[in-house]
């Protein structure tokens, strides 16, 4: 029984020895540690945790257009919650997969499908230096100084199953088991949504908007436009005005002028009939609906491409609260 107190002793004696002497070996190599060289340990070790945490739970982004007016208004710093749809590994990469898809209504952020890539390099190092700086530093910039849109932000107006069409601003759902379509106040009053959208164009207004169109297109043919076109170009509306609908205008016409032409059949209907959702794809707009480019322009986007969903506006104060 001595022996094996002894044993005991001794063994726990050289374990306290061994700690004291790596304690005191820390102490020494930290004494020696230049001053610089601790802080650039301190500061990469800080860059990691914002990355990780950017890169897979939450990440700021701030709001580069009116598009989503009022739910959102231009320099808007919200928080991003990426862990609910899938984290990408790597940005720019595969995503995790996850059991939870974006739903109707929620407002998401996804890659901007229309985005022209300066290469990949350059796309994951934009985006660490954009997630390092909590959004204040965006490299990736037109000739004008002004931020290329990487990423768009939008509400989720259609889910797989539904067609989506588009008349004078004005957009028509038809889920998935419903007969026929319905105005999107209407489907959003039976859905209990409150509506957050915002029109800036008048329906007056439309008959110039669509007329001034047709006189484009006919001049770009070599045509003359009908007189009776003439008659309902009053100038259009004095601050914005539909591009969806301008484009469809012209290429009524074009179709008329070329039918043989299907580049110009095929734009012209899909525009006209709208959009089908298939399955593992989403259909997002923005809420000022007369500002922004959206699903519309560059059709339904696949859920691979969603990044995340907005949770939190935090700047500026004055306008803290959750994205609903």
């Amino acid at each position: 029984m001595e022996r094996w107190i002894d044993s005991v002793e001794r063994t726990t004696e050289r374990y306290l020895t061994w700690r004291k002497r790596r304690h005191l070996a820390r102490q020494a190599k930290q004494a020696k540690k230049n001053v610089i060289v601790d802080w650039i340990e301190a500061f990469l070790w800080a860059a990691m945790v914002v990355l990780l945490i950017n890169q897979y739970l939450f990440q700021a982004y701030q709001i580069p257009s009116g598009s989503m007016i009022d739910t959102l208004l231009i320099k808007d710093r919200i928080f991003v919650n990426k862990l609910i749809y899938g984290p990408e590994l790597v940005p720019g990469t595969a995503k995790l997969s996850s059991p939870i898809k974006p739903k109707r209504n929620e407002v998401i952020i996804f890659e901007n499908p229309s985005y022209l890539s300066k290469g990949s390099v350059f796309d994951v190092f934009q985006r660490i230096i954009y997630m390092l700086t909590f959004s204040l530093v965006d490299i990736d910039s037109d000739p004008s100084g002004a931020p290329r849109p990487h990423f768009l932000i939008k509400r989720a107006v259609g889910v797989e199953g539904d067609r989506i069409a588009v008349e004078r601003g004005e957009v028509y759902i038809k889920p998935k088991g419903l007969s026929s379509y319905l105005p999107e106040k209407a489907f959003r009053t039976l859905a209990g949504y409150e509506d957050p959208t915002r029109r800036m164009i008048a329906a007056d207004d439309y008959s110039a908007i669509e007329a001034s169109a047709m006189q484009e297109a006919y001049g770009l043919i070599g045509l003359a436009a009908p007189a009776s076109l003439s008659l309902r170009v009053d100038g259009g509306p004095a601050t914005t005005t539909d591009m969806f609908q301008q484009m469809k205008a012209r290429l009524k016409v074009l179709y008329q002028a070329y039918p043989g032409e299907s580049r110009y059949g095929e734009a012209w209907r899909q525009q006209e009939t709208g959009w089908y959702i298939p399955k593992g794809w989403i259909f997002p707009m923005g809420d000022n609906r007369d500002n922004s480019r959206d699903a519309r322009y560059f059709g339904p986007v696949s859920l691979k491409k969603v990044l995340g969903r907005a949770m939190f506006k935090y700047w500026p104060l004055g306008r803290i609260g959750a994205i609903r």
